[in-house]
């Protein structure tokens, strides 16, 4: 039922009251007229006072009967939103029960104001208890590959933004100076390339070790034992060189980029280098794509010398190969589209590698749980573009017989 307002003359309906004026603590009254319940409201129902008539209400909403109820407001002097919730609480009580509820002398601002507040109580929400409803198969099919190629249009633009945001940030021109500090650049190659020198050295040896011990011991069974030189040649200097160290470089130097622009971004330096006139990505981002550019390939140059060793030595130990015969065996595995083949790849890994760290880094909210978020997406998505970058050069060279 929806609650109406009528207006009854009052000798302190129409009175003008002094709001410096003493209060007048607040008072409910019920008294049954003509057939019909009335409860009176008077005095200042105002916030600092209703909680005197907070409780009595409540008793009120559940105590009362008959087929209505007037909510007298000749005698209420002041009311403010406190007191326009409790009368409002009472009213739809009492109306969920079946009472027929209407106001006496509720008129102009009191009208206004109970209407709001009735309206703003009346609001429908959705059951906050209620499950979530079921998704259909082909939700559960399609809504992923939907979210995921969203995801993959805003990484794709981000890491276009990345790009040119780099070199233009680069300000390498041939009729200005170069805002690029060969210092920043010097750095990051010791930070990305040559401190990485010792694991992938070490890495690279024991996977070179590995693949020829597990060569030698299959072709064994066909007395074509000497043949693991070629396996492991053409395999590492391919394949394996470069895919194992630009994953490393991943696992490394990525997350360490994405880390360091996401530390600054949450501490607002990236807001100040805006604020100083400075280009961020420019800044930030391009001396260490620079570097991995360059690093990259000599830190594959590293691994494949390091690989051919340890394999080199486990064919001595294991197979009774010895070091110049795997030599003069390796010459005539390999040539140099072998090298080049695997050199190629390094400088595009190094890219991808450089711009998802960047990107997954300029993404990184304010708190620690988002840096940690983005530095472990850093590194599955660089590592997942790697594999599959590495997958289409392989069919490239598949198509042209390289």
């Amino acid at each position: 039922m929806s609650s109406t307002h009528e207006s009854v003359p009052s000798g302190l309906a129409g009175q003008q009251v002094d709001p410096y004026g003493e209060k007048i603590p607040p008072r409910v009254e019920v008294a049954d007229m003509d057939g019909r319940t009335h409860v009176l409201f008077a005095g200042d129902w105002l916030l600092h006072g209703v909680a005197e008539v907070d409780e009595e209400t409540r008793k009120l909403a559940e105590s009362l009967t008959g087929p209505s109820v007037a909510i007298d407001l000749a005698q209420l002097r002041h009311i403010d939103t406190s007191g326009a919730l409790i009368a409002e609480r009472l009213r739809l009580r009492l109306e969920q029960r079946g009472i027929d509820v209407a106001y006496l002398s509720a008129s102009g601002d009191r009208a206004t104001l109970l209407e709001a507040i009735g309206n703003a109580l009346t609001v429908k929400h959705p059951d906050a208890d209620a499950p979530p409803p079921r998704p259909t198969w082909a939700q559960r099919i399609f809504d992923p590959i939907g979210m995921f190629a969203y995801a993959f249009k805003d990484d794709f633009i981000a890491a276009l933004f990345i790009l040119g945001s780099a070199v233009r940030g680069a300000q390498v021109k041939l009729n200005r100076a170069s805002g690029i500090s060969a210092a920043a650049i010097v750095s990051q190659m010791d930070h990305m390339g040559v401190r990485a020198v010792p694991i992938i050295a070490l890495m690279s040896f024991l996977i070179g070790g590995i693949i020829a011990q597990q060569g030698a011991f299959q072709l064994r069974y066909f007395g074509a034992e000497l043949f693991v030189v070629d396996l492991v040649g053409i395999l590492q200097l391919r394949e394996i060189g470069v895919l194992l160290t630009a994953i490393m470089i991943a696992g490394r130097s990525g997350s360490a980029i994405t880390a360091e622009i996401g530390s600054m971004k949450m501490r607002e330096e990236v807001d100040a280098l805006k604020v100083m006139g400075l280009n961020p990505v420019g800044v930030l981002v391009f001396p260490r794509l620079v570097a991995l550019t360059v690093m990259l390939p000599a830190l594959t140059i590293v691994a494949n010398f390091a690989a051919l060793f340890g394999a080199c030595l486990t064919t001595w130990v294991y197979s009774d190969i010895t070091p110049e015969t795997f030599l003069s065996r390796l010459r005539e595995a390999i040539d140099m589209s072998t090298i080049v083949s695997g050199m190629i790849k390094a400088p595009f890994m190094a890219l991808i590698i450089g711009v998802v760290s960047s990107v997954e880094g300029l993404k990184v909210g304010g708190s620690a749980e988002s840096l940690g978020r983005h530095v472990t997406s850093s590194v599955v998505k660089s590592i997942f573009v790697v594999i599959l970058v590495d997958g289409l050069f392989a069919i490239f060279y598949g198509a042209i017989d390289f």
